[in-house]
């Protein structure tokens, strides 16, 4: 199955997921600083075999822009010219913060409510899973 990685970009750290070696779940992996994404994937794409990427993207209630949609399309573009045969997706991410900060209460993780990068990986995770619900068979 294809390695797909899911990307929670935000102005200053950015989350990391990627999916099982069987495609079907997403995995929580890392985050970065959001200044040293574009390395980070360059090196990481090829060594993890990753075969398309899903961005979050952020939108409001009412479906408009957020402030940080129009980064999220930019980097959609910048990703698109730096490895033109990946292809990138949209997923739209409304609530995963909020999810990913429920999910880390439910494993009785509250102190860790306040580690962002922890919220960014897991929100990542959400993101992509919903991707793969969303192309189920």
């Amino acid at each position: 199955m294809p390695k797909i990685l899911g990307i929670d970009f935000g102005l200053k750290r950015t989350g990391i997921a990627i999916t099982d070696d069987l495609g079907i779940l997403a995995v929580p992996h890392t985050f970065v600083a959001s200044i040293q994404l574009m390395s980070y994937l360059i090196e990481t794409i090829p060594k993890l075999k990753i075969e398309a990427l899903v961005l979050g993207y952020p939108l409001r209630l009412d479906g408009s822009d957020t402030h940080i949609s129009e980064n999220v399309r930019l980097l959609k573009e910048a990703l698109e010219k730096q490895f033109p045969t990946i292809p990138i997706y949209l997923q739209d991410e409304r609530y995963t913060s909020s999810q990913a900060m429920e999910a880390i209460h439910q494993i009785g993780k509250k102190k860790q409510h306040k580690n962002k990068g922890l919220v960014d990986k897991i929100s990542a995770a959400i993101i992509l899973q919903e991707f793969l619900k969303s192309t189920e068979k």
